[in-house]
């Protein structure tokens, strides 16, 4: 009995770690998806994904409340930790030219259980920053119209007092996730023009931030 319970144990433990076989050569280049995106377009879909809603949300707070002038220090740690990053997926990338991210090279080189986890952790991830960008975006735009948003959803709905929720339902932030589902369902060319443009547009803003910081700074702080 004994042995049975551990040959059926051994053979889990094989199938959820087996890995996925890659074809070699020019077959492993193969695939039915259309390539349609330039370099200029990855790139800055790269760019568009680490630079976020979340330099202009956290760092104010982060600057004033926690760090300090040492913000400085926080922002090349992350800054060198990214790069690693990036670096692992450029070479996975090259190792294993096949979609999929991080799944695919889960399910390559560890196997297929953890490339299961893998795989619905990025689905979690993508899920919370849509969301956490929809909510920046819309505590912004609220912010600048006074509060008149907040104040008017709250006199319809009135306020929710559960710990884990927000005071109010925040109908503008899920307009605007709808929105990025609607344009994601144009394609992926039509979606990687309109990332390109904010993610232009966002460098421009934080290059301006940081030459009118310049201009005003104070060195006696």
């Amino acid at each position: 009995r004994h042995k049975i319970l551990g040959h059926v144990f051994s053979g889990f433990c094989t199938k959820m770690n087996r890995c996925k076989q890659m074809n070699t050569g020019e077959e492993a280049l193969e695939t039915p998806l259309k390539r349609c995106l330039n370099t200029f377009d990855i790139t800055l879909l790269g760019v568009g994904h680490m630079v976020g809603a979340g330099i202009y949300v956290l760092t104010g707070t982060v600057a004033r409340d926690i760090a300090g002038p040492g913000i400085i220090f926080s922002f090349i740690i992350a800054g060198m930790t990214s790069m690693l990053a990036a670096l692992c997926y450029a070479e996975f990338g090259t190792r294993v030219p096949k979609a999929g991210s991080a799944y695919v090279y889960t399910y390559v080189s560890v196997g297929e259980f953890w490339a299961f986890v893998i795989g619905w952790n990025i689905i979690l991830e993508h899920m919370i920053g849509a969301a956490s960008v929809a909510r920046a975006w819309s505590g912004y735009v609220d912010s600048l119209l006074g509060g008149a948003i907040s104040n008017i959803t709250v006199s319809i709905t009135g306020e929710m007092h559960e710990q884990l929720f927000g005071k109010y339902p925040d109908f503008l932030a899920f307009a605007v996730c709808i929105s990025y589902a609607c344009v994601l369902g144009t394609g992926v060319k039509g979606s990687a023009m309109v990332n390109s443009i904010l993610t232009l547009v966002n460098l421009g803003v934080m290059i301006l931030v940081v030459v009118v910081g310049f201009y005003y700074a104070n060195l006696d702080n």
